[in-house]
């Protein structure tokens, strides 16, 4: 027997708050769920294309405190922000996106509507770390542009892509944002020691980002890679500049994670380096 909800609140056209035969609050989300439905009316679950419910009682609290702070267009448009997320990456999302991403964007576009840009230091390194939610995040942001007309900017995708990476990941976004900076700072110290300019839209810089990206993250987690000394030792006379340049680096992160990190990592940061050289010399 099909499972009927009562609607108890219609958003817009595309998402409803309901109760299910258990009384509990429901959030449903389904293209045109909501048309010409009212308070008090019977929906099937054949017609429901996501069902939202917070099973945390401090998260339920949390996130009634911010309904204060939404209209209804803005709230199901939210909710509709959240669904695409789920739907890009195949994931089930952790119930704190409904939170965090909710509590950060209500006044992202609060700054906006009062005529306040906030700026984001770190857009560039995650595009080029995340391209994938990146672009995600885009649509999440074309999206509430184009339902409750705004013009939130660019800044904002970067922001909504570290809580999609947080979300999948279970990191917070303070730990995401720290590993931006740590890159961001490592970027311009490459820059500056190598002499070199990186185009921000290039290949070489998506490459460096991410394969710095990744080896913070194994240094964090304190996953190591297999030493080659022979092949060290022949980097060092073949590469010394991109080598030493390696080593500084590693030892920048050693200090800026308080972790140990594994000297093969040396070898690879090596070649990876002396690769970026190379592509400015053949430019």
């Amino acid at each position: 027997m099909s499972t009927c909800y009562m609607i108890k609140k219609v958003l817009n056209n595309n998402v409803l708050i309901a109760k299910n035969p258990n009384h509990t609050e429901v959030v449903l989300l389904g293209k045109g769920i909501g048309f010409n439905k009212t308070k008090g009316d019977f929906i099937s679950e054949g017609v429901v294309e996501k069902m939202f419910i917070l099973t945390d009682e401090q998260k339920q609290k949390q996130y009634k405190s911010l309904i204060n702070f939404m209209d209804e267009k803005l709230m199901g448009t939210l909710q509709q922000a959240i669904y695409l997320i789920s739907e890009r990456t195949g994931c089930t999302l952790n119930e704190q996106i409904h939170i965090g991403l909710t509590d950060h964007l209500i006044f992202a576009i609060k700054r906006i509507r009062e005529g306040y840009n906030v700026d984001n230091p770190f857009l560039q390194e995650t595009k080029a770390m995340y391209p994938e939610y990146f672009r995600i995040a885009q649509e999440v942001i074309d999206l509430i542009n184009k339902e409750i007309d705004i013009n939130l900017p660019i800044e904002e995708v970067g922001f909504v892509t570290l809580h999609i990476v947080s979300n999948l990941s279970m990191e917070v976004v303070s730990e995401v944002n720290k590993f931006s900076q740590i890159i961001k700072e490592l970027v311009i110290y490459i820059e500056d020691y190598l002499k070199i300019e990186i185009d921000k839209e290039s290949i070489h810089y998506s490459r460096l980002v991410r394969h710095l990206r990744f080896l913070i993250d194994r240094i964090f987690h304190g996953n190591s890679s297999e030493e080659s000394p022979a092949l060290g030792i022949i980097l060092k006379k073949e590469y010394p500049v991109c080598y030493d340049l390696a080593w500084k680096i590693l030892k920048s992160i050693e200090v800026s994670l308080s972790k140990k990190a594994s000297e093969a990592e040396v070898i690879y940061l090596t070649l990876h380096l002396e690769r970026l050289v190379q592509s400015k010399i053949n430019k």
